[in-house]
């Protein structure tokens, strides 16, 4: 039987490590992180489950880390990519480092878009493969009024921009034997922004998050959810609303709230 070569980012704990452990009975793997020596112990359990696996060792927030990832993606041979790397760097905009802005914005929505750029190519070539990429819920949080919410300007920003990537990339690829994906999962009782999860009863287990993810894909899902029950009706109603917004605003003339407009 042949095995798909699956490469995994932030595979070194938490939702990568754990995609990774699910994978690893018909896959092939790819373990990228910065972590070498947590890789390189992952890599040897889960080669005892019958997985070839090869360890990159690459900070995907730095140019040289993101640059060596996607030179092995343009290999051509990886069939799954699962980019999963993130960093939280939650703060008041006016708290953050302007240096670590690029650094944040770049490992949370620019580097999801590099490395699917650079795997893409070899999918489309060979007629089948899949791009999944891992947000959050806080992506569709930019509304909400919620003292409980973490500051997180810069973090929802990047993770509305993943999940608007990986929407229309889905589309993009429609016909092509190609897909896109992307999970947003609430709280992951992961290492994830100082373990401040794992003691909230109601933070779901990494292994239930990429179990899930992989079930989305087998069902056909472009937007995972893996908490969210009635996930077909609250789609429903955001395709809804930004449908209303994009014809109704669509307009020549202001909307009668801003007054009339003269026309020459």
């Amino acid at each position: 039987m042949s095995r798909t070569l699956a490469l995994i980012t932030g595979a070194s704990s938490g939702i990568g490590a754990a995609y990774a452990r699910l994978l690893a009975d018909d896959h092939d793997l790819v373990l990228v992180a910065r972590r070498v020596d947590r890789l390189s112990d992952l890599a040897d359990e889960l080669r005892t489950a019958g997985a070839a696996v090869e360890v990159l060792s690459a900070d995907l927030g730095t140019p040289e880390g993101l640059g060596a990832v996607t030179k092995r993606l343009a290999a051509g041979d990886v069939r799954l990519l699962i980019s999963n790397a993130g960093v939280g760097g939650y703060a008041p905009l006016a708290d953050v480092d302007p240096d670590e802005i690029n650094r944040l914005l770049g490992l949370n929505a620019v580097a999801p878009v590099q490395l699917a750029r650079a795997a893409l190519p070899g999918m489309l070539a060979a007629g089948h493969g899949t791009v999944v990429t891992v947000a959050s819920l806080l992506a569709f949080s930019a509304g909400q009024d919620n003292p409980h919410l973490p500051s997180r300007t810069l973090y929802a920003a990047a993770k509305a921009a993943t999940v608007a990537f990986t929407r229309t990339l889905a589309h993009e690829l429609a016909g092509t034997g190609v897909r896109a994906q992307v999970v947003c999962p609430g709280l992951v009782a992961t290492e994830f922004n100082g373990g401040a999860a794992r003691n909230i009863p109601f933070a779901m287990a990494p292994e239930d998050v990429a179990r899930a993810g992989l079930a989305g894909l087998r069902l056909g899902e472009t937007v995972c959810v893996p908490g969210l029950e009635d996930r077909a009706a609250a789609l429903e109603a955001l395709l809804a609303a930004e449908t209303a917004l994009l014809a109704g605003g669509n307009r020549p003339t202001p909307a009668a709230r801003y007054g009339r407009t003269q026309s020459n």
